[in-house]
């Protein structure tokens, strides 16, 4: 019920970071949220901060608003958050940038809560959803490569 991908990117962790970090501009670099703003008055990135972002689920739908609190913000270091359904969290993303040769290795993992509910999930349609985050989690860490080696 967690997965994680990493990429290399040539350029400074504290850069790729900042991309990471920036929620507003993450429909830049995923496959599913296509927007999403700071909540509470919020500015930008910080522990216990929370926004929100507007997912179309596998890119076809559903449709919905995620609501979602900040758990990691080191800058250079890592940036995470919890996704909320209420005050229940249904996931965790997190991104770790370490300093490796010429540039940074961005790990991008998510990790579902052990429940009932998601055990059985996972049993029964974890495998595809498994899947489909992988190959998100690749070409989004693709494109902010892309983004952070072009300057």
């Amino acid at each position: 019920m967690q997965d994680a991908v990493t990429e290399h990117v040539e350029a400074p962790p504290e850069r790729v970071w900042e991309l990471v970090a920036d929620v507003t501009q993450t429909h830049r670099y995923s496959e599913e949220t296509f927007e999403a703003e700071w909540l509470d008055g919020a500015a930008g990135p910080a522990v216990g901060v929370r926004f929100r972002g507007h997912v179309k689920r596998n890119g076809r739908g559903p449709t919905y608003w995620t609501t979602c609190r900040i758990t990691a913000c080191e800058p250079g270091r890592e940036f995470g958050f919890e996704v909320l359904a209420g005050r229940s969290v249904v996931n965790t993303w997190l991104y770790r940038f370490a300093p490796a040769g010429d540039g940074t290795d961005v790990t991008e993992s998510f990790r579902l809560p052990p429940s009932l509910g998601t055990k059985v999930y996972w049993a029964l349609a974890g495998w595809a959803r498994g899947r489909t985050n992988r190959a998100n989690m690749r070409a989004t860490l693709q494109r902010i490569k892309a983004v952070a080696e072009s300057g």
